[in-house]
């Protein structure tokens, strides 16, 4: 175990709850840090259900290969928690993340605090003291009142699209959902709106112009679309010609775009929009993986793809990918924790899987016993069956079919498990 993830540990003990949305202890715990949060480089702030990371990734992408140096924060982490926290490009080192956790940890002084809200002030600590030209932020938790959601003018905010999730902190309905989201919206600063279901998109709009908040729509003010091996992006500045997104998945072209906006807001040169979509990574997005124990496992006829959605959008986004790709069955091997939709993520997904085994997510408290998993996917209609976990799932796909497309999903935790046994 690591210094970190010693002080780590303790900080999570220091609120009952995993989750309480507010902002009165980060501003206490702010204040007790000197308000390091006012003296970070411009902000990027990225609230939205889905696309968050890639979109925060192709614009991070963009703005490096145009020569900026570039803070970065996002969660949950999958293998270390220092993916949360990058500093003018580079993951946060382990002695730098280790002093300024214990840093954050006095001057919280043992009062209750998240794990969210304390890790969030320790990297806005770690972003004041690093000079960079830019600072982006993603939002962990809906948005009105997320711990990102203390930066009082921001550079510019980033809306991705707005879907069902979370509906215990943040409503049961589209518009209650969307009007968390644009609580990240501030006066009069610009507003890069992805696309949206017009419910969603109505809320959006009325709080941009309440607070005379410029906005840059999808289908409004920017569009974009495929056309043959490539797509084009256009805005009232005018169209680029660029090549499709190298992130896997149809619905990665529409995080594009949003990134796209985000950066012609920026300035952005065509150039630095080619880096943006050519060379962003992300991980456990449709990502094959290449090497580990399951890919010995697997044999090197078989594939093995992970991706962490989690949510019926998310499932959407997977079945649309499925289907564009080669002919071939696609087995799923799926864990997901207790509070996701699954029958709506799942549904979705039926029609381009050949079966589906569930599993656990090891170690994990909350995680949907698998044989619920398995009994909501019998009842969207895919084969199923469980297993202890994805070794024994994929040794029973390749006894059957060695040339098996496997795809380990359902959710971010268990998506990190995989890329820590299998890094």
């Amino acid at each position: 175990m690591t210094n970190s993830d010693a002080i780590l540990a303790r900080l999570m003990a220091l609120h009952p709850k995993v989750i309480d949305l507010s902002l009165d202890r980060m501003h206490r715990i702010l204040a007790a840090l000197g308000n390091p949060e006012r003296k970070i480089p411009p902000v990027i702030h990225v609230a939205g259900t889905n696309g968050k990371g890639s979109t925060q990734a192709m614009i991070r992408a963009g703005l490096q290969a145009g020569g900026k140096k570039v803070h970065a924060y996002t969660s949950p982490h999958l293998a270390h928690f220092h993916e949360r926290i990058r500093l003018a490009g580079d993951l946060i080192a382990e002695d730098h993340l280790a002093a300024t956790l214990e840093e954050c940890e006095d001057a919280n002084n043992g009062q209750p605090i998240t794990f969210f809200e304390i890790t969030t002030a320790a990297a806005f600590l770690a972003f004041s003291r690093t000079p960079a030209d830019y600072t982006l932020l993603e939002v962990g938790l809906g948005g009105r009142l997320d711990a990102t959601n203390v930066i009082d003018t921001p550079e510019l905010t980033v809306i991705t699209p707005v879907s069902i999730d979370h509906t215990q902190y943040l409503g049961d309905t589209l518009p209650l959902i969307a009007g968390e989201k644009a609580g990240i919206i501030k006066r009069g600063i610009p507003c890069i709106i992805g696309p949206q279901e017009n419910d969603a998109l109505r809320v959006i709009e009325a709080r941009a112009q309440g607070l005379t908040a410029p906005i840059s729509a999808y289908g409004q003010h920017w569009m974009i679309q495929p056309e043959r091996d490539g797509m084009v992006f256009q805005d009232d500045h005018g169209l680029w010609d660029l090549p499709r997104p190298n992130l896997a998945g149809a619905h990665q072209i529409q995080n594009a775009g949003t990134a796209l906006a985000a950066l012609r807001q920026l300035g952005a040169s065509a150039d630095m929009a080619r880096a943006a979509v050519t060379t962003a990574e992300w991980p456990a997005r449709m990502q094959r993986l290449r090497h580990g124990p399951l890919i010995d496992l697997a044999g090197p006829k078989a594939e093995i793809w992970l991706d962490g959605g989690h949510n019926p959008a998310g499932g959407l986004a997977i079945a649309a990918t499925l289907a564009a790709m080669p002919q071939r069955p696609t087995h799923l091997v799926c864990g997901m924790l207790n509070t996701k939709d699954i029958t709506g993520y799942l549904r979705p997904l039926a029609p381009h899987t050949a079966n589906l085994t569930a599993i656990d997510i090891p170690d994990e408290a909350n995680t949907l016993p698998a044989a619920d998993t398995a009994k909501a996917a019998l009842q969207v209609g895919m084969e199923t069956s469980t297993a202890d976990d994805a070794a024994e799932a994929i040794s029973r796909i390749i006894a059957n079919d060695p040339s098996a497309r496997i795809l380990i999903c359902g959710s971010l935790y268990l998506a990190g498990r995989i890329l820590r046994d299998n890094g």
